[in-house]
């Protein structure tokens, strides 16, 4: 008579090495036992002390992007290669790990993402909340128009330094941070205005309606992308900050680190 192993045999067998996100010592205890068998963790924290881990830099309730991360990560840090076949258990409804699938590596799964969350300055919660409102404006605009908007996180004393206003900053004596939901919606308004939005490490609004004024001199942006995306690409190189720019003629929301474009999303493909 067959039994689940002949049934689930296929999903288990060839694979190159096994990701397990966030297992209890006892559940990693059992696979770091079994032989030719590489095992990866991955997690906020490698509670375990398994030799291969993979940082998480975000608690991701979406089982889907728990597991990109975690394949850039892996990627990232050489421990797994495009091609690799790979077993990932996490969890899904309980704290243990409940949920098996496999997955193969593809060879252009390096977007970039896990470097923007995992080796930024800024908090990575604030990055994830700037980010996922830059898509949202991408995906509906302003009053159902195509809208451009800059947004610089962390850093933002030398930032401020290297800007000027161009306008009232209608956050100067405020304490609100992004994430909130009523602070997006003013953003949003704002964002319509001219001018970068400057954040700090921790996702406070420092200001609005500011001027970067640093050199561009070698930065290097692909032909079509105007002034927002240049001076997005020379503060991040001036500065330990990052810039999260949406496009207003080709609608990409397009993020800069060191001076260099390190991620580019479709908002209505995310």
């Amino acid at each position: 008579m067959a039994g689940l192993d002949d049934v689930f045999g296929d999903l288990f067998s060839g694979v190159d090495a096994v990701m397990l996100f966030a297992p209890s010592g006892s559940y990693y205890e059992r696979f770091a036992k079994v032989d030719d068998l590489d095992v990866i963790v991955v997690g906020t924290e490698n509670d375990v002390g398994a030799p291969e881990f993979v940082e998480l830099p975000l608690e991701f309730d979406d089982v889907s992007e728990r597991i990109r991360f975690g394949l850039e990560g892996g990627l990232e840090k050489g421990v797994i290669d495009g091609g690799d076949e790979l077993v990932c258990a996490t969890s899904i409804f309980e704290e243990e790990i409940d949920t098996v699938s496999r997955v193969r590596v593809s060879q252009d799964a390096h977007t970039g993402i896990y470097d923007l969350f995992a080796k930024s300055r800024a908090e990575p919660q604030v990055i994830k909340a700037v980010l996922e409102l830059a898509i949202e404006l991408g995906k509906k605009g302003q009053k159902g128009k195509p809208v451009g908007a800059l947004f610089i996180v962390g850093d933002a004393g030398k930032v401020m330094n290297k800007s000027r206003p161009l306008s009232y900053n209608p956050f100067e004596k405020s304490h609100v941070h992004v994430g909130d939901p009523i602070v997006d919606v003013m953003l949003k308004e704002f964002s319509r205005l001219d001018g970068a939005f400057v954040i700090s490490d921790a996702g406070k609004i420092v200001s609005a309606y500011r001027y970067l004024e640093p050199s561009a001199e070698g930065v290097d942006i692909p032909k079509g992308l105007g002034a927002r995306h240049m001076a997005g690409g020379a503060i991040t190189r001036d500065t330990n900050a990052i810039a999260i720019v949406l496009s207003e003629s080709d609608g990409l929301v397009r993020a800069f680190k060191g001076g260099e474009i390190i991620l580019e999303v479709d908002p209505e493909a995310y």
